[in-house]
């Protein structure tokens, strides 16, 4: 039997019933509603992966997605394949040539950011008014080609800065720019603590792709 005893029990909800008032004052005053700009960024695995689950959860509140995939356009993922099946609710566009080490073309890796990029544009300014086109657009692995400078950063930052109120955008890739960070409402960090690669488990079926 637990030594608990009643005065226990009764200090514990009393603790609860603070805590509850408390948390209750603090979301009183959040009232805003906004389209975010959120960044998953850093060497941790899971970036894209969390991307895509905002992407399933806007989904299910009936909210039409738009994916645009920077470097991951050779790839066939789990993910690229269940989410097609609902074509009326998430529109994706797989545009990326592959990482610079499998291209090994940096003109063509360039040509195909700006396509990517240019597509981008479009699902935006799809989106203004009334009747959006789209609620939520993902940039996959957006940060990999401004890491290599392949598109201009000062066109990205002026774009995402003036996109439509309403309409949330997530980015994601490692090496997040400091002026994205800067005017992102969300951003987080991905910390690698281990890695099965490391100990020669290569990517897999359902985990990686």
């Amino acid at each position: 039997m637990s030594d608990t005893s009643d005065t226990d029990f009764t200090r514990a909800n009393e603790k609860a019933a603070k805590k509850k008032a408390a948390r209750e004052k603090i979301l009183a005053t959040k009232t805003m509603e906004k389209g975010l700009l959120i960044v998953h960024t850093g060497k941790g695995k899971g970036k894209s992966t969390a991307a895509f689950g905002l992407a399933v959860r806007a989904m299910g509140n009936g909210m039409k997605v738009g994916v645009i995939q920077y470097v991951k356009g050779k790839w066939e993922t789990g993910e690229r394949v269940i989410l097609e099946k609902f074509p009326d609710l998430i529109e994706i566009h797989a545009m990326g040539e592959g990482f610079s080490w499998d291209t090994q073309d940096r003109a063509r890796d360039i040509a195909a950011a700006e396509s990517a990029w240019a597509k981008t544009k479009q699902m935006i300014e799809d989106s203004r008014g009334p009747d959006p086109k789209f609620h939520m657009i993902v940039l996959d692995e957006l940060n990999i080609v401004l890491r290599y400078d392949n598109l201009p950063l000062a066109d990205i930052i002026e774009t995402l800065r003036n996109k439509p109120e309403d309409l949330h955008i997530v980015v994601t890739g490692r090496n997040a720019k400091e002026e994205l960070i800067e005017i992102a409402d969300l951003v987080t960090e991905m910390t690698q603590i281990k890695h099965p690669f490391r100990s020669g488990v290569k990517a897999q079926k359902g985990i990686e792709f």
